[in-house]
């Protein structure tokens, strides 16, 4: 597993929890109606995919297609984080 650099300095420690959810709310972004339920697409971490797997929020991130089917709960936390780290409020 690659640990987080910045140029010029040491590895990075970080919150893998909060990424996890940040993945999680992005994924909102491209979540769509395909084979066998709702779909996002898989372009994220593979490390996050597997916390997000084992958490049973998404389907194994596992084989050659571009997306990856979510549980009905990883659709709620999808859309939940997303409103929560990127809404607006007026």
């Amino acid at each position: 597993m690659l640990t987080p650099r910045l140029e010029g300095s040491e590895t990075m420690d970080y919150d893998k929890a909060k990424v996890d959810d940040a993945v999680l709310a992005l994924m909102y972004l491209t979540l769509h109606e395909g084979a066998g339920g709702t779909r996002a697409w898989k372009g994220f971490d593979w490390d996050s995919l597997a916390r997000l797997h084992e958490k049973g929020l998404i389907e194994s991130p596992r084989g050659k297609a571009k997306s990856l089917l979510l549980t009905d709960a990883g659709v709620a936390a999808c859309e939940a984080l997303f409103k929560q780290q990127f809404a607006v409020t007026v």
